[in-house]
């Protein structure tokens, strides 16, 4: 009988795997600088990353009580259309696969190709040319089903663990660090306030953080969903919030405050001082899998947002075409595939990033607020999970999120401006499939 849906193929740990290996992919071994560099104390630097990743743990509280509830393809899509209307599940949906997803595809196989370039040197044409071949790879192997990317994916978030953890304890155990180097602990009182280097500093480790919500897209491929997709979420972000804490307190213990606010590829600095020589190289092996892990997981679970949308009559028909024999939806996988492509060629996706990224926490504040409102208007919804410390937990959220949207707004108002513009161009779509002009029919299977 010809497959006419998505398979429910993938189970705790897949799923857990998915959010875990694209939340980790290059950030870690980069930002930690970068961190140093706005917060010159260690308390604050090492802080910063329990912060923020308890402000992502309340997210993904959140998300998984709506991911139990509705444990379909596309994740916010579907939350925000059943919370708050179709419009604003649209608006997630368009900005997500016009920009968002696919930018971020684009932005970290640049990242992957400039590390393999630490092993075969590179123009920055053949930076451009790997970086294609690596997205039409990974498309490809997501094309080919399911579970094919699912053990790709547990394959290198494994292996990227081990490394990540290799250097861990590496900087915690081996001769090298001192716990001298945590000094200064805490900032010169009489020095300049840092609130504004912590918002800055805030948002590079959320965005470090960010992936949490990777598995509810593909909430209709995984097994016992109101089981296993609340614990995914959950499990997967404690996880990485253990390792990045331990990680930017081993390059500390290393390296010290200033060292590390000094140094340019942190992890490879650390790892020179414990390991040696082959300290760089064996960081840019890890860079080269956390970068192809991260692309790999999100080219699987991005592209069941189109899907979503076509099944739900509010994007191209071809959107929502499912392959009879692979059960993947084919065509979104290539269009993503080339749009993030074309983005690498263009240059486009640094820019794009910048602009629309600040509005992740709008619809993920939004998402949270979903939760309130469905516990309002609709009571009765079967709740296999419900988010813990309710309802405090979205409402810190909530408010976290609108302080830093609002901070960017404030800060950058030429990008804040921009995002809203490019989120807001997706207005005439939905006016065109709402009113029956688009692909109104529900997608059907493919060529098999």
């Amino acid at each position: 009988m010809p497959v006419t849906d998505l398979r429910r193929d993938l189970g705790l740990f897949d799923a857990t795997m998915i959010n875990a290996g694209t939340m980790i992919a290059s950030a870690i071994f980069i930002v930690p600088a970068i961190i140093a560099r706005y917060l010159p104390a260690s308390s604050l630097a090492i802080g910063v990353w329990i912060v923020g990743g308890a402000v992502s743990l309340l997210g993904a509280l959140c998300v998984a009580e709506l991911a139990a509830a509705f444990p379909e393809a596309g994740g916010q899509y579907v939350y925000l259309r059943e919370a708050f209307g179709p419009v604003w599940g649209f608006l997630y949906g368009w900005a997500s696969f016009a920009v968002i997803n696919t930018a971020s595809i684009a932005a970290i196989g640049v990242a992957f190709a400039i590390y393999a370039g630490f092993f075969v040197p590179l123009s920055p044409l053949g930076i451009k040319l790997l970086t294609v071949v690596s997205i039409a790879v990974l498309t490809g192997i997501n094309c080919l089903g399911v579970r094919l990317g699912a053990v790709i994916q547990n394959v290198l978030t494994v292996t990227k663990i081990g490394a990540l953890g290799t250097l861990i304890v590496a900087g915690l155990l081996l001769p090298g660090g001192s716990a001298a180097n945590f000094a200064p602990l805490w900032p010169d009182p009489g020095g300049r306030s840092l609130v504004g280097s912590l918002g800055l500093a805030l948002v590079a480790v959320l965005w470090a953080y960010d992936g949490w919500i990777e598995t509810t897209y593909v909430g209709s491929e995984i097994r016992d969903p109101g089981r296993n997709l609340p614990r995914s979420i959950v499990w997967s972000t404690v996880l990485v919030i253990v390792l990045y804490v331990l990680a930017s307190t081993a390059y500390v213990y290393v390296l010290s405050p200033a060292g590390a606010a000094a140094s340019e590829l942190i992890a490879s600095d650390a790892a020179r001082v414990t390991i040696g020589a082959l300290g760089a190289g064996f960081v840019a092996a890890a860079i080269v899998v956390s970068t192809v892990g991260a692309n790999n997981g999100i080219v699987l679970t991005s592209a069941r947002i189109p899907y979503a949308m076509s099944r739900g009559g509010h994007f191209f028909r071809w959107a929502g075409v499912v392959h009879r024999r692979w059960a993947t939806p084919v065509p979104a996988l290539v269009v993503q595939g080339v749009i993030a492509a074309l983005l690498v060629f263009t240059g486009t996706y640094e820019q794009l990033a910048t602009y629309v990224v600040f509005a992740s926490f709008l619809f993920y504040a939004m998402s949270c607020g979903a939760v309130i409102r469905l516990r309002r208007t609709r009571p009765d919804l079967p709740r296999p999970y419900r988010t813990w410390g309710y309802p405090v937990t979205p409402l810190v959220f909530i408010g976290f999120s609108v302080w830093l949207v609002g901070n960017t707004i404030v800060e950058a108002p030429r990008d804040a401006a921009i995002g809203l513009v490019l989120i807001a161009a997706g207005l005439p779509g939905y006016w065109y499939w709402t009113r029956g002009a688009g692909s109104g029919e529900r997608g059907a299977a493919g060529p098999g």
